[in-house]
């Protein structure tokens, strides 16, 4: 999985013009929850996905940007959490042990 470190608010204007032409993932992970961690190494695990950039986003370091996410693409706050993207729009959105690769993967296919 090559990451892309979600950092700042500009990114997200980089996420939605590119998710006009093909769908982008954000993965919430909170450093200090197992289950955020058993989501993420399920990901992990599933190997690279080319079809889609993975953005990923320390919610603990970045909180403020996890709620604007939240309030952009008009979801509920959670941790773990998933997100796919496409055309601006948050086209599916999972949380905690609900995550799956393989759900992902069909999602990305799907959009």
């Amino acid at each position: 999985m090559n990451w892309i470190d979600l950092v700042s608010f500009s990114q997200l204007d980089d996420i939605i013009s590119l998710s006009a032409d093909k769908p982008v993932v954000i993965f919430k992970h909170s450093t200090r929850c197992q289950i955020s961690s058993i989501a993420l190494t399920r990901l992990i695990k599933a190997g690279p996905v080319n079809e889609a950039p993975f953005y990923f986003l320390d919610l603990l370091s970045h909180r403020q940007l996890s709620s604007f996410i939240a309030e952009k693409f008009q979801v509920s706050h959670e941790s773990p959490q998933l997100l796919l993207i496409k055309n601006g729009e948050c086209v599916y959105e999972e949380s905690h042990l609900g995550i799956s690769a393989g759900e992902l993967l069909e999602q990305i296919k799907a959009s």
